[in-house]
């Protein structure tokens, strides 16, 4: 049996951001099944521009990023909090991803099956971005993993000094993230 492949997105720009740090931790405690890349050209991705949605026009980041997204089996995306919300980049990716106004290429992220997790310093970790992107994803018809929900809260605590998810309850909860994502998948 092949594995699933999905794409993982990580809604920080910074280095060693703990968001991150989880997709990592998600290749390293994948349950099986699937086969997880991460993505690295978020920085790449120019602000939408309706002028130039369409595949002609469009950078040539934003067509590798829409193309991968089609081609994966399911989306990972790990979201920080900013201002009770998710970062503009991730916001922008997303605007991207969401639109065929030729109508000749499909969304990419319709009924695309998606999971959601995330990690910040504060007490909530993301919870209110972790909404937003779900009413995001409402509107763009994302298939999104309802349960379990993994916010990292304290996220300082949880991985080591070399950004080691070390936490067993995150681990489980990971695990448990991802295997629903593969059972979304498999329900395709």
């Amino acid at each position: 049996m092949t594995a699933s492949k999905i794409l993982a997105i990580s809604g920080s720009l910074r280095a060693d951001s703990h968001n991150t740090q989880l997709l990592h931790a998600a290749q390293k405690f994948n349950p099986g099944g699937l086969e997880i890349e991460i993505y690295e050209g978020l920085r790449e991705i120019p602000p939408y521009d309706l002028d130039l949605d369409t595949p002609e026009r469009r950078s040539d980041a934003v067509n590798e990023l829409r193309r991968r997204v089609t081609e994966a089996d399911g989306v990972l995306i790990a979201t920080p909090e900013f201002n009770y919300s998710i970062p503009g980049v991730l916001k922008n990716a997303i605007d991207w991803l969401s639109t065929d106004w030729t109508r000749s290429e499909g969304v990419p992220l319709r009924r695309k099956p998606t999971a959601i997790l995330g990690a910040g310093p504060g007490a909530f970790g993301t919870v209110r971005a972790q909404l937003a992107l779900r009413q995001i994803f409402v509107c763009v018809d994302a298939d999104v993993v309802v349960k379990p929900e993994v916010h990292v809260f304290n996220s300082y605590e949880r991985f080591d000094a070399a950004g080691n998810l070390v936490d067993e309850a995150t681990i489980e909860l990971l695990q448990g993230l991802l295997g629903a994502l593969k059972v979304k998948i498999d329900a395709v």
